[in-house]
């Protein structure tokens, strides 16, 4: 089992942060596009290898995100149009998520099998998660995950404050 740290900083107008292990070396490095469309991130190892892109899909009524991981669509994450609680849906063999996705507190399961799971660390400063990788063959594919709700909730908060 790996644990992984994801923190974002706050004054980052590219989105560019890193995915650090338990003893805080730099692991993964996400880089998202700055004003460009369709919007996407970009996840690379710590040689430098891509080996996930998150894009965004353009002039669509609800957030939608494709993901390949190591250069083939694996996986369509969508938001789901619900009157109170948020809810995404997963496109993928097997993959489900539960847990409160909200609030980034949630369990990734694969045919029944937990795999990971993600924590939201409250009172840091920018957005940070702590993920629980319990199948290391789907590391890549929780980190997905994580960064494309994220982007999501973030775009949902940035155009609630933009109508105020």
């Amino acid at each position: 089992m790996n644990t992984l740290y994801m923190k974002q900083k706050v004054f980052s107008l590219r989105g560019r942060f890193t995915i650090k292990d338990a003893d805080e070396n730099d692991r993964y490095f996400v880089e998202g596009s700055f004003m460009k469309l369709p919007k996407s991130f970009t996840i690379s190892d710590k040689e430098g290898h891509e080996i996930t892109t998150i894009t965004k899909k353009t002039f669509s009524f609800l957030p939608k995100f494709y993901v390949d991981v190591e250069g083939q669509e694996t996986v369509t994450i969508s938001k789901e149009f619900t009157l109170f609680k948020p809810r995404y849906t997963i496109d993928a063999a097997g993959i489900d998520v539960q847990g409160n996705w909200w609030d980034m507190d949630f369990q990734v399961m694969q045919n029944g099998q937990v795999i990971g799971s993600v924590q939201k660390k409250w009172l840091s400063w920018g957005d940070s998660y702590e993920i629980q990788v319990m199948d290391e063959t789907m590391e890549y594919m929780l980190i997905s995950i994580v960064v494309a709700i994220d982007c999501a909730k973030s775009d949902q908060a940035a155009g609630a404050s933009a109508a105020t």
